[in-house]
């Protein structure tokens, strides 16, 4: 808000000096305006495909790719990212509206039309189809629509309201631009990029969780059943700490085309994660106050230091393990 403000003070002194400027409201309000569509592809959300789309691309070339590569399949991955965030936003903008995280967003606070926001996701859609077609490869632009699919058929309207499983099995909508990363430097899909594929799968239910049980009352209002909602927080807790063992083990069935130094981060930052799950455990256990939105945001790091280290490690070209499993 500030840099609007901002923007409309330098647009003040603009227009005095020139007759011809355009009025320094009419500035703020396409800014605005610009601003609402920005946050109906969540971009919060998109910087999970730049933390793990590079390292899955680094490793797929042990080296550096073309970095027109990289730009090309950011570029139509956050697109695609956008899309599906953007008709998310019309299929629950009911449910965002008695919500206090998110109350809002731009079709809460009616900022956009629902109707405008319906062909912008579209339109985000298709285009990152045409994006990665023409510049990646066919596979990746495949990959990104059924992503795309998956997320607002399988999960936004199959999973999210029906079930508390609802991140379980919906996340693997979010762990899919690391195969598309991989599929933009190979053109194929192998078993490292499913590997990649089942980190971040394990690591969305804690992630999620903590968060849900920050926000438990809000989900509970808008009649989304997450864990946190239909089950004891002794219940979430301890599912936490089974799937941060689950995704820390994970980590490692990189380590055969990996380096020591991949490893070393992995295993450090795995125990470094678990001692924090451990912890929300003891104190649900205890019954004294729980700080959830720690962990929340501590997975962000921990995810972030996993796929930094892997894209160093490629980087380098350190020599692998190659360890026989």
């Amino acid at each position: 808000m500030s840099l609007v403000d901002a923007a409309h003070g330098r647009s003040d002194s603009t227009s005095a000096a020139d007759p011809s400027a355009p009025p320094a409201g009419g500035l703020r309000r396409v800014r605005q305006r610009v601003g609402a569509y920005v946050a109906l592809t969540k971009p919060q959300v998109i910087e999970l495909l730049l933390v793990t789309t590079i390292p899955a691309m680094f490793l797929a070339a042990r080296t550096i790719p073309s970095p027109w590569l990289i730009l090309a399949t950011l570029a139509g991955g956050s697109m695609a990212a956008g899309s599906a965030n953007a008709l998310n936003c019309v299929i629950d903008a009911d449910i965002d509206k008695v919500m206090n995280r998110t109350k809002r967003r731009p079709l809460v606070r009616d900022s956009v039309p629902r109707r405008n926001a319906l062909v912008f996701g579209l339109v985000l859609g298709a285009g990152s189809f045409v994006m990665l077609y023409f510049t990646v490869n066919l596979l990746a632009a495949l990959l990104a629509i059924a992503t795309i699919l998956f997320y607002i058929f399988v999960y936004t309207l199959g999973l999210k309201r029906r079930t508390a499983q609802n991140v379980v099995w919906g996340g693997a909508a979010g762990c899919m631009p690391v195969v598309i990363g991989w599929a933009a430097v190979t053109g194929t899909v192998q078993w490292p990029a499913f590997v990649m594929f089942g980190v971040i799968f394990f690591w969305t239910p804690p992630h999620t969780w903590a968060l849900g049980m920050k926000y438990r009352e809000d989900y509970e209002r808008a009649g989304v059943p997450m864990l946190p909602v239909v089950a004891t927080a002794e219940h979430v807790a301890r599912q936490i700490v089974i799937y941060s063992w689950v995704m820390v083990a994970w980590t490692l069935l990189l380590l055969p085309v990996t380096s020591w130094l991949y490893a070393s981060f992995a295993v450090l930052a795995g125990a470094w994660f678990l001692f924090y799950a451990h912890s929300l455990q003891r104190q649900v256990r205890r019954g004294v106050e729980t700080k959830p939105m720690a962990l929340f945001h501590r997975s962000n790091t921990y995810l972030m230091i996993v796929f930094v280290a892997l894209a160093v490690d490629s980087a380098i070209g350190l020599p692998t393990l190659g360890l026989p499993f």
